[in-house]
């Protein structure tokens, strides 16, 4: 696996699903900033409110994934989500289908945000629920002060920058406020 945090603004993110699964993913795409086109033939309630005006009632096809990335797919007949995966695939689009591995080309981390700052765990699909735990702990570990603390640091080290810091020099100064400020004891 290679960790990466991708950019909504700069990659086109789908998703297609219906239930509880597709509830969640979208409220979890929209905390990340992302605002995803939602296609799904015949929503719950639930899921069409969250949806919104990006909802499609209908899957994607050919022509729908010229503009897309990144499809994320859950709550569907598992035929329909095979056959998803395989057409985005041939279109360049990477693939995540929810508990289903051979057909991930990536898995999403199981993450606490705090403001700017990400945290993730990953079990490569392994284990949702492991991974899960895992997050529970970061989020008693770090709770909701390190956003302000992140939005300290980016100050600090915006200020260094602008009054011409190496970048050493600023690692520096960075370490030795969270060794004063005790933040990592």
């Amino acid at each position: 696996m290679i960790p990466l945090a991708l950019d909504p603004a700069r990659v086109p993110i789908a998703l297609a699903g219906n239930g509880p699964l597709a509830v969640r993913r979208l409220t979890q795409l929209r905390e990340g900033g992302a605002d995803p086109v939602v296609y799904s033939p015949e929503p719950d309630a639930e899921f069409a409110a969250l949806a919104g005006e990006r909802l499609i009632r209908a899957l994607p096809f050919d022509r729908d994934f010229d503009t897309v990335r990144v499809l994320f797919v859950m709550g569907l007949d598992p035929v329909v989500e095979a056959n998803l995966a395989k057409l985005a695939r041939s279109r360049g689009v990477l693939v995540n289908v929810e508990d289903v591995v051979p057909l991930c080309d990536f898995h999403s981390p199981s993450v606490v945000r705090r403001g700017d700052l990400l945290l993730t765990v990953s079990t490569g699909g392994r284990s949702p629920t492991l991974a899960s735990l895992l997050r529970q702990r970061l989020e008693t570990l770090f709770p909701e002060s390190w956003g302000d603390r992140l939005r300290h640091v980016a100050g600090l080290r915006d200020q260094l920058r602008k009054d011409g810091a190496s970048m050493s020099a600023i690692a520096k100064a960075t370490k030795d406020l969270v060794k004063r400020e005790g933040w990592l004891p």
